[in-house]
C-alpha cells in the first residue's frame, strides 16, 4: 500500500551516461554515491568499507587516489568489490591515468585544475581507452585564481562559469561521458549554482552540500539543499557529504529520497514523537525497531503510533501498522485493516516478524 503524492515531481531529461554498469541521468533512478574514508593503500580496509557501503544501499563508492601507491591499489580493490568505483583525483594528471588503467570506473576531476591541455588529454584518452566516465567537480572551496579575482569570492556566478569553462575544455576533445557537480557547504550558493547550470546545459549533475558537517548539522543542510533541488526536478546523483560513518551518508541518501517519493528501499517507518497517551515506549521501540529491520531491502512501509488519536489513520496508509491501546490491547494493522493484537512484551517479536514475511513475499513477487 502506498499514498499518492500530492504533488508529482517532474525531473528534467538529462543526458544518460554510465559508471561502470549504473546508468546515471536521462530516466535512470537517482543513484546515491558515498565515498570511503580509509587509506585506500590498506586495500583490506578499502575492500570492507566498500562492501558495508554497497549492503547499506550505495549504488557507487568514490575512492581517493593522492598518490601513486592509491591508483595503483584499485585494481586489486575492483576486482573484490560489486560496486562501481569512482577514482578522486586532485591535480596530478598521472593519478587519473593511472586510476583509468587499473579499471576505475569514473574520474573525478576537475579539469582547470589539471594544468595543460596536453596534460588534459592524456587523461581523456585514459578514459575512452578504459571505458571511463568522468565528473567535473566544481567547489566553492577550490576555485582557480582568475575566477576568485574576478567574482573577488566564492559565488554561483564563479561555479557556474568554473563548470562551463571545464565542460568546452572536454567537448573541445569530444568527449561527452561526463557528469558535473558545483558544490558548496552554502546551502543557498549550492543550489543557486545548480538551477543555473541545470538552464543551460543538458549533463547530468550530481548533487551535494560540500562539508556539510557532523551527523546532524549535515544532515539538515544536505536534506534541505538537495532536497530543494530534486523537488525542482534538478539532480541526477547524490551524495551526502558528513563528519560521519560513510554508511550514515548513504542512509541519509536514501531518507531524502524516499521522503521525495522517489525511490524506495528498505522499511520506511512513519512514528510519533510520543506524549503522555502512548500505550507503548514509542522511541525506545522505533530505535530498536530501526536496528533490527536494517537488513530488509524491499520497499515496506511501517507505522509505529503510541495511540488510537492518529495510529488507525497512520496505518491505513501503510502496509504493517501497530497503534498503541491499553497494556495488552495493542492493534496490528496489515494492508490498512486491524488483524489483531499484540501485548506489550511482544511488540518487537511480532512486528519484526511481520515485516520479514512482507520482505518475503515481495521477494516472490
Amino acid at each position: 500500500m502506498s499514498v499518492r503524492p500530492f504533488r508529482e515531481i517532474k525531473r528534467k531529461k538529462t543526458k544518460k551516461i554510465k559508471v561502470g554498469n549504473v546508468e546515471v541521468g536521462g530516466d535512470a533512478p537517482i543513484s546515491v554515491q558515498s565515498m570511503t574514508n580509509t587509506l585506500t593503500t590498506d586495500i583490506n580496509a578499502t575492500i570492507k568499507q566498500i562492501e558495508e557501503l554497497t549492503e547499506a544501499g550505495a549504488d557507487i563508492v568514490r575512492v581517493s587516489c593522492p598518490d601513486q601507491d592509491s591508483s595503483l591499489s584499485l585494481k586489486k580493490i575492483i576486482k573484490e568489490v560489486s560496486v562501481p568505483i569512482v577514482a578522486d583525483i586532485h591535480f596530478h594528471y598521472k593519478r587519473a591515468v593511472e586510476a583509468a588503467k587499473s579499471g576505475a570506473h569514473c574520474l573525478r576531476i576537475n579539469p582547470g585544475n589539471i594544468g595543460s591541455k596536453e596534460r588534459i588529454k592524456e587523461i581523456l584518452k585514459a578514459a575512452k581507452d578504459n571505458n571511463c566516465s568522468i565528473r567535473v567537480g566544481i567547489n566553492a572551496g577550490s576555485l582557480n585564481k582568475n575566477l576568485l579575482e574576478k567574482y573577488k569570492e566564492p559565488c554561483p556566478e564563479a561555479l557556474v562559469e568554473c563548470a562551463m569553462n571545464n565542460i568546452k575544455l572536454l567537448e573541445d576533445e569530444n568527449f561527452f561521458n561526463f557528469k558535473i557537480s558545483v558544490k558548496s557547504s552554502d546551502v543557498f550558493l549550492t543550489t543557486k549554482a545548480y538551477r543555473s547550470l541545470s538552464n543551460i546545459c543538458n549533463y547530468p549533475l550530481h548533487l551535494g552540500i560540500t562539508e556539510a558537517g557532523s551527523i546532524t548539522s549535515g544532515s539538515v543542510k544536505s536534506s534541505i539543499g538537495i532536497g530543494m533541488l530534486l523537488m525542482e526536478g534538478i539532480g541526477d546523483t547524490i551524495r551526502v557529504s558528513l563528519s560521519a560513518n560513510p554508511v550514515e551518508e548513504v542512509k541519509i541518501g536514501y531518507e531524502i529520497l524516499k521522503s521525495l517519493n522517489l525511490r524506495h528501499r528498505g522499511v520506511n517507518i512513519i512514528s510519533c514523537p510520543s506524549c503522555a497517551r502512548q500505550g507503548f515506549p514509542v522511541i525506545d521501540t522505533v530505535k530498536i525497531l530501526e536496528e533490527k529491520l536494517s537488513h530488509i531491502k524491499e520497499p515496506i512501509t511501517l507505522s509505529i503510533i503510541g495511540c488510537v488519536v492518529n495510529g488507525p489513520g497512520e496505518a491505513a496508509l501503510t502496509q504493517i501498522g501497530l497503534t498503541g491501546g491499553g497494556k495488552d490491547d495493542h492493534m496490528i494493522h496489515l494492508s490498512g485493516l486491524p488483524h489483531h493484537k499484540v501485548a506489550s512484551n511482544k511488540i518487537i517479536e511480532e512486528v519484526v516478524s511481520l515485516v520479514e514475511n512482507k520482505s518475503r513475499e515481495l521477494q516472490k513477487n
